[in-house]
């Protein structure tokens, strides 16, 4: 049963209802996911009257809350941590229906599709579960869609999940949708190394019959060479496909974002480049034929995912306007590629990494670096950058320096323990970039935080399920790089959101993102935070963000970075906001925001809740 539900509504959600005009259709505005809204009645000149219209509290607590709704048709869409999906009225936040997909605990469902329907279907809603169904709905009142698949539900477990029954294989990012086309992918396993397949499948938005399976695993290269050693892709999970999938539909091209092979630090046993994993790939939404892939990270030992959104953006040269793609890597790279060929725009180079002592490791030697933009987070860190919010915390650092040492971008884990960086969090993530067609500018933030860990045998007897099947393991499972205090042990900016002109590759503007009370009050201000979520752009040359684990929601000047606005959320706003037009005439923002996130840590007093908050104009 739904858990009760509390509605808080202010004044400005009462107004008198007039038509709507500007929808978020998508997670990412548009097909191609550039987060760019053309709505200007919030804009630079009165952004700082912003206040909060209304709150929904779904009376959930103690997941992760990573939502991005969508407003169609005067309704809003979003999906709960527990896996309810629920329509709202955008001008208030009242309830109208709720469908509960028993996600179950644990789950992550980062938002639903829509497709329009046609002159015999109403316009459906298609979601993808923790427990591996594609979801159909009647957008109206919430009814399963009776006949797509069985009874609105198509079980993408069967002969996948049903053969590795202990094994993870969910749906935790929004389905794409391609025409009469509803296209998934799955998160799988990233240890051990056996486990279900992380396919992208098309189904049929009718009927829910399947229509075409992309293999994520190349078993043979152009070469007729395999990329996974001799027997290394043999029944090998993923390489997963959980990130966000986009669409150019002038173009004809659909966009995968793969995650690293399985393990995600021991890769003895799949020597070679583990193609298609950590990929951007370019298939023909139709068919699922192949047209391009470039791989972002050779041989993944770092759990490096290439999981954000690949952005369809344009980048003007000599006059002439160029379709690109825009990928923010783990790493903190950006790689600007063509989109009909996926050569890149600014070049990139293979520069030699450090590589790994593991017995049996065959490291990939080198990994490739865009020439432009440079880097947009810290991927190193020597003694000299070590912070310096005391003496006792410059020791401790130091100290733990020593014990886990970096040798530069891509150090990975090593017997006697070593720091990565960024961390498996990154640098960038699965919130990607937003840009501004009008500006030119891309916008994305970053953390510049580290792992610290130590790759050590695994022990006799070892679960299958678990770290079995492995000689090695990662023993420092996924500790970060913090002092005494858990302040991260690197000097910061430890979160930046940062400005890129898509025409030059160069870097417009960077500014700290985020924020920690206790260190503001001793005058430590500007330090930026880990941050997990995605920024938008508006036509009112804005951005909107949250990300933080300080709970703030930020409008910052397009042109220059400049902070103009801040609001206090109930909760850490780890997701990607969104903008739209209600039938009162009013520009609402809205975003979820929860308290058992990723970076809940230090000093953090919110309230364990999740709810949904729009803003708008008094």
């Amino acid at each position: 049963m739904l858990p009760k539900r509390r509605l808080i509504v202010t004044e400005s959600g009462l107004r008198q209802q007039i038509p709507g005009e500007t929808d978020w259709q998508t997670f990412g505005h548009d097909p191609g996911a550039i987060r760019y809204s053309p709505l200007a009645q919030i804009n630079v000149q009165n952004v700082a009257k912003l206040a909060p219209a209304w709150k929904f509290d779904t009376g959930e607590k103690g997941r992760p809350f990573e939502m991005t709704p969508l407003v169609v048709n005067n309704i809003m869409y979003v999906v709960t941590p527990s896996q309810h999906i629920l329509a709202l009225e955008p001008e208030t936040g009242r309830e109208i229906w709720n469908y509960d997909a028993h996600g179950g605990k644990g789950s992550v469902g980062r938002g639903v599709s829509f497709w329009p329907g046609d002159k015999n279907i109403a316009p459906r809603i298609l979601f993808g579960t923790d427990g591996a169904q594609l979801i159909a709905l009647d957008a109206d009142n919430g009814q399963p869609a009776k006949d797509f698949g069985d009874n609105g539900i198509v079980n993408l477990g069967a002969g996948r999940k049903d053969r590795y029954p202990r094994a993870r294989y969910a749906i935790t990012s929004p389905p794409a949708v391609y025409r009469d086309l509803v296209i998934v992918g799955p998160e799988t396993p990233e240890g051990p190394s056996v486990g279900p397949p992380g396919d992208a499948r098309a189904f049929d938005i009718k009927t829910g019959k399947l229509v075409w399976t992309f293999n994520t695993l190349q078993h043979s290269n152009e070469s007729g060479e395999s990329t996974w050693g001799t027997d290394g892709g043999k029944n090998r999970a993923g390489p997963s496909l959980w990130g966000f999938i986009t669409v150019d539909v002038q173009n004809n091209l659909l966009f995968l974002p793969t995650g690293n092979p399985a393990d995600n630090f021991y890769g003895a046993d799949r020597p070679g480049e583990n193609l298609y994993a950590n990929c951007v790939i370019a298939v023909d939404p139709e068919t699922g034929n192949l047209r391009w892939f470039t791989q972002l990270v050779h041989h993944d030992i770092f759990d490096y995912d290439v999981a954000a959104p690949p952005a369809l953006i344009t980048v003007m040269r000599k006059g002439h306007a160029i379709p690109a793609v825009a990928e923010i890597t783990k790493m903190g790279l950006l790689f600007i590629l063509d989109r009909m060929t996926g050569t890149p725009l600014f070049g990139v180079e293979e520069r030699p990494v450090p590589v790994s002592d593991v017995p049996g490791e065959k490291s990939w030697r080198t990994q490739p670096f865009p020439l432009k933009p440079p880097p947009l987070a810290r991927n190193s860190v020597s003694r000299s950058e070590l912070s310096r919010l005391s003496a006792e915390t410059t020791t401790f650092c130091a100290d733990l320096l020593d014990k886990y040492p970096n040798a530069g971008p891509y150090t990975p884990f090593l017997l006697n323990g070593s720091t990565l960086f960024p961390s498996t969090m990154g640098g960038g993530n699965w919130g990607g970039i937003a840009f501004d067609p009008n500006l030119h500018l891309i916008f994305v933030n970053t953390s510049s935080i580290g792992s610290i860990g130590r790759m050590t045998k695994a022990p006799t007897g070892a679960p299958v399920n678990g770290i079995g099947g492995m000689p090695y393991i990662n023993a420092g499972g996924y500790s970060r790089f913090v002092d005494q205090n858990h302040y991260p042990c690197n000097q910061p900016p430890w979160g930046q959101l940062t400005a890129v002109n898509a025409d030059t590759g160069e870097i417009a503007w960077q500014v700290p993102l985020g924020s920690y009370d206790e260190l503001e009050r001793r005058g430590v201000k500007q330090t930026g935070a880990a941050n997990i979520g995605g920024p938008i752009a508006s036509a009112g040359q804005l951005i909107f963000i949250a990300a933080t684990n300080d709970s703030h929601f930020h409008a910052v000047d397009s042109r220059t970075g400049k902070e103009l606005w801040t609001g206090k959320l109930d909760a850490p706003g780890e997701a990607t906001p969104i903008t739209y037009l209600g039938r009162d005439g009013k520009q609402y923002v809205a975003i979820a925001c929860g308290s058992a996130g990723h970076l809940r840590s230090v000093g953090q007093d919110d309230e364990d809740t999740d709810v949904i908050t729009a803003f708008a104009l008094p």
